[in-house]
């Protein structure tokens, strides 16, 4: 009888049923050892309705709509320089710019990501870079990512029904290639633990039991514990679409919060990932407990990191679910016309979902 129930009421049911559950009693008794203020917040907060009109978000300092773009662009000038580069066919810039990485395994994991991706669509320079350094630890790393990255494009986005056994095919086979690359970076730098990143690319397309793939991740946090795009690839293993749950991408993400401020925004993504599973968890206490830390992360050490500026849409949509709106409208600023983040794109329509949760914010933060 759910669906009789206010979308409202119904996620404040769903947040009962899970908290129970949680502590091991029923529904019934976890109502009655609760108190009113406990089970008023198990309410979403009422989000603002926009009775036809639409703010005007320019009145808070923010780009007007028809300025927001979905378009994927690098802000990095020493990445932007070298796809430049890698695009006349030369090599060298790549080399050196992956080089002075070494060391800060966040930025080198950016890097050869940005790199792996030109060297799938044109390897030419790759194959030229190979060829000029024979054993060049970065050259066998790039080959590596570039492989997954192409890997992916013949395989497809498209769920596994509508995939062609031909395309199946050919997509293990050359995760097959892109791990003996894999294999051959870790080999000629043995502490670098970009090609265990990649490797849980591989392991996540080879479909790696559990077993196998905690293997791979030893190997990673041997290297680096706190990596965060190990970390953020590692979550998407272990949610329930791939080759998890619940509880265990959960239990991940709350062990990796307890690492580092820089993970903690991996309790945004489960969040994310459980309300796509129709499970409401954007005021779910470990995450409304983690956002003033994760603000303060994004606006202080964590200001110039790789992953900030997908965290802060994260950080937008968790504010203005929590009905803190005056800080979600400054994590928009942060933003600008960028709607090119991946969680955006989970509806289907990123810039529709960016702008409806821009309105949000604006529309219930202090007047300017």
């Amino acid at each position: 009888m759910l669906w009789l129930l206010k979308s409202r009421e119904r996620k404040a049911v769903f947040a009962l049923m899970k908290e129970a559950k949680r502590r091991g009693i029923s529904v019934d008794e976890l109502t009655d050892v609760m108190t009113p203020e406990e089970l008023a917040a198990m309410l979403p907060p009422v989000k603002p309705k926009f009775k036809g009109k639409i703010p005007d978000v320019t009145r808070w300092g923010l780009p007007p709509d028809s300025e927001v773009s979905t378009k994927e662009y690098w802000t990095d000038e020493d990445i932007l320089a070298v796809q430049e580069s890698t695009a006349r066919g030369e090599w060298e810039d790549a080399a050196a710019l992956l080089a002075s990485t070494w060391g800060n395994w966040d930025r080198r994991n950016l890097v050869n990501g940005a790199l792996g991706e030109a060297a799938a669509k044109d390897d030419e320079w790759l194959r030229a870079w190979r060829k000029a350094r024979p054993g060049d630890p970065g050259a066998a790393l790039v080959d590596a990512e570039s492989l997954v990255h192409v890997a992916w494009e013949v395989r497809s986005g498209l769920q596994a029904k509508h995939v062609t056994e031909e395309q199946f095919a050919a997509f293990f086979r050359i995760l097959e290639q892109a791990e003996e690359a894999a294999n051959e970076a870790s080999a000629l730098a043995p502490d670098d633990p970009t090609p265990w990143v990649t490797m849980l690319a591989i392991a996540m397309g080879r479909q790696y039991e559990n077993d196998q793939y905690l293997r791979v991740w030893a190997e990673l946090v041997a290297r680096d514990p706190q990596h965060r795009g190990a970390h953020t690839r590692a979550l998407q293993y272990w949610c329930p679409k791939w080759f998890g749950s619940a509880e265990l991408m959960w239990e991940f993400a709350e062990t990796a919060a307890a690492k580092s401020p820089k993970l903690a925004p991996l309790l945004l993504i489960a969040a994310h990932e459980s309300e796509f599973q129709d499970v409401p968890a954007w005021r779910d206490s470990r995450v409304a407990g983690a956002l003033d830390g994760i603000v303060a992360w994004l606006d202080g050490e964590g200001r110039d990191h790789p992953a900030t500026r997908g965290d802060r849409a994260y950080a937008a949509k968790a504010l203005v679910e929590n009905g803190r709106f005056d800080e979600a409208v400054e994590q928009f600023r942060h933003l600008g016309t960028r709607a090119d983040g991946g969680m955006w794109a989970y509806s289907g329509d990123a810039r529709a979902e960016f702008l409806a949760t821009r309105y949000a914010a604006c529309f219930g933060a202090t007047k300017p």
